[in-house]
């Protein structure tokens, strides 16, 4: 038996107890558990298969799952009739960065960037139309107004980090999500549509996409998307600074370089480990 199998057989007795406390909310408990039924961030279990983990009644884990998924707590997959842990998984302490060992391959590598360029370095998902920060480094030296950390979210359509999931996305997935941009704000729909042109375009020829003063005049950012796993979601790495401390033109000349070489290294340390 694992480590993994003990804890989860742990928790289960603990809400077998715990069920005669007159205040215990069984269905919050049956929910927390299907939650912890997944050993990994990458792992993918069906109801019959979290029923079985559970010890629960399959008719009660479908409703669970349905709840759990209507939160964004899980992320149904369709095709295979499957569940995985969704993205509301990270507001919970960060779960699912632990369970992906995805914070340890990369948190040293996104901190010695910070500290080499002089900049805020971030590393985000999508959730919705905005950018989730699942982490975030500064150097000392950093000097940035922005009081963001992780937990924070951005807007997807109007920052670099934001562009450059939009840039690293598949065709399809992006067309589906310029839609809903779109239709937030019409008026503004042709501007941003062509920052997203050339966000993709930037992508291809820089390795990265930009923003100078696009979001917030103050703040000039560059972001590379990045993917370690077909099973998990595309993520983000950013890196910004105050406009007036690092130019545009320092920050493709120099930190781009160190930004794409950031990014391979977190690649090549992840799939190591995995």
């Amino acid at each position: 038996m694992t480590k993994s199998d003990n804890e989860f057989d742990n928790l289960s007795q603990r809400t077998t107890n715990a069920k005669e406390d007159r205040h215990f909310v069984t269905a919050l408990a049956r929910g927390l558990e299907v939650l912890h039924a997944f050993k990994s961030g990458e792992e993918r279990l069906s109801n019959q298969e979290l029923a079985q983990r559970c010890t629960l009644p399959k008719s009660t884990v479908t409703r669970l799952t349905y709840t759990l998924t209507k939160l964004e707590f899980l992320h149904h997959i369709p095709e295979s009739r499957r569940y995985r842990l969704g993205l509301k998984t990270l507001a919970l302490g960060g779960t699912t960065l632990s369970r992906l060992d995805v914070k340890e391959a990369s948190n040293a590598l996104l901190q010695q960037l910070a500290n080499d360029t002089d900049c805020m370095v971030s590393l985000a998902i999508r959730d919705q139309l905005s950018m989730l920060y699942i982490d975030n480094c500064r150097s000392q030296s950093a000097i940035l107004t922005l009081r963001l950390g992780i937990g924070s979210r951005l807007p997807l359509a109007t920052t670099a980090i934001g562009r450059g999931y939009l840039a690293g996305a598949p065709a399809g997935a992006r067309e589906t999500l310029e839609l809903r941009i779109q239709a937030v704000d019409p008026q503004a729909w042709p501007q941003v549509q062509q920052s997203i042109q050339q966000a993709v375009s930037d992508l291809q020829e820089h390795g990265c996409v930009r923003s100078f003063g696009d979001w917030r005049r103050e703040v000039n950012a560059i972001a590379v998307p990045i993917s370690l796993n077909p099973g998990l979601p595309l993520m983000v790495v950013n890196v910004a600074a105050a406009a007036q401390l690092i130019s545009a033109e320092t920050f493709m000349s120099e930190v781009r370089p160190r930004l794409i070489a950031t990014v391979h290294s977190i690649e090549t340390k992840y799939r190591a480990d995995t």
